[in-house]
């Protein structure tokens, strides 16, 4: 299989060389990005959300490749390696699987519908696994513990010109395959007045069978920015997470993020976020493991590459992060530099 990849990678990169020679214009757009980072980490740990988990090491990200076509018939091919890619996609004995980050075909029999096809990323959260959507190298808690791609079926409605609807059906959450068995269900409504656009998503679904019992997952989900102006826009992701056997609730997650990115040049930015992040036990929270996080990020960029300097500091409530002695702390704090190259 790995053959057939590297073979089917040639012949891609022929036809793309052939169609540059003759002065064609491709059939469908290239984009992409590579990225990498290095950080420090006061307790010689790495940040326990995902992505960043090297401390005092020079770390690649993810080398990614998206073919797209756009239209009534459409395409998007997303292949990515690397660290972070394997990360919020998954290893597979297949390794063909593990390269496929989006694959899906589109059809929009009229303006107001679009059928997706396929494994795609989620509908769900504030932030990307792609790391030139976001404006923090590092990604919140809410990021991490929410899903990161589905594999179905949705459908996206025009509600007039302001308004939008999805509804999805789909596999296992952040899986090719549907091997617990039984569908997920996802919807999503969607406003943009003025400056202000608006998302509330829900998605539901059995997440394990335990002792034959169906353990099912909730979670409802609000992200929404507001741009003031081209310098200056404000962001929140809230959500909360549940799981339920057999009736009973079985616990899960609440949290809050807020953003504001600051536009100093044409070339310069900061990115800022504060999240607060509480597990849930049950019906309740959980007071004492409750995590604050804060996040400064500079984006500066060279043409099209853009560097970004971060500081984060995690507050916890309690001893929840461990040094390189395996000591428990109620803090981490550490600095780190990406830089990120998209084309």
């Amino acid at each position: 299989m790995k053959t057939m990849f590297n073979t089917l990678s040639f012949l891609l990169v022929s036809c793309t060389l052939i169609f540059a020679q003759e002065g064609n214009k491709l059939p469908f757009e290239i984009s992409g990005f590579v990225d990498g980072y290095y950080q420090y980490n006061f307790n010689e740990q790495g940040f326990a959300t995902s992505f960043t988990d090297a401390h005092n090491s020079f770390t690649l990200g993810m080398a990614n490749v998206v073919l797209s076509k756009e239209g009534k018939v459409g395409f998007v091919a997303d292949l990515a390696v690397g660290p972070r890619a394997l990360a919020a996609n998954g290893a597979f004995e297949d390794p063909t699987l593990s390269v496929i980050k989006q694959l899906y075909v589109t059809y929009s029999p009229s303006d107001a519908v679009t059928f997706t096809f396929g494994n795609f990323s989620t509908f769900v959260g504030y932030e990307l696994i792609d790391s030139p959507g976001n404006v923090n190298y590092s990604t919140s808690y809410l990021f991490s513990n929410g899903p990161f791609y589905h594999t179905g079926l949705k459908a996206d409605f025009a509600l007039g010109e302001n308004f939008g609807a999805m509804l999805g059906v789909f596999n296992d959450t952040d899986a090719k395959f549907d091997e617990v068995g039984g569908k997920h269900f996802g919807a999503q409504l969607s406003a943009e007045v003025g400056g202000l656009s608006a998302y509330l998503n829900f998605i539901t679904g059995v997440e394990e069978k335990i002792d034959e019992e169906n353990l099912n997952e909730y979670e409802i989900d609000l992200t929404a920015t507001y741009e003031f102006s081209d310098k200056f826009m404000l962001g929140l992701n809230a959500a909360n997470y549940a799981t339920g056997l057999d009736g009973e609730n079985m616990g899960g997650f609440a949290g809050a993020a807020l953003y504001a990115t600051i536009g100093l040049s044409e070339t310069a930015a900061i990115g800022l976020r504060a999240e607060q992040f509480v597990p849930t036990d049950g019906d309740k929270a959980t007071d004492d493991i409750g995590v604050t996080a804060l996040t400064a990020s500079g984006n500066i960029s060279v043409g099209n590459l853009m560097f970004i300097p971060e500081f984060r500091v995690d507050l916890a409530s309690d001893d929840l992060f461990l040094d390189a002695e395996g000591t428990a702390k109620d803090m981490q704090a550490g600095f780190i530099l990406a830089a990120v190259y998209s084309f």
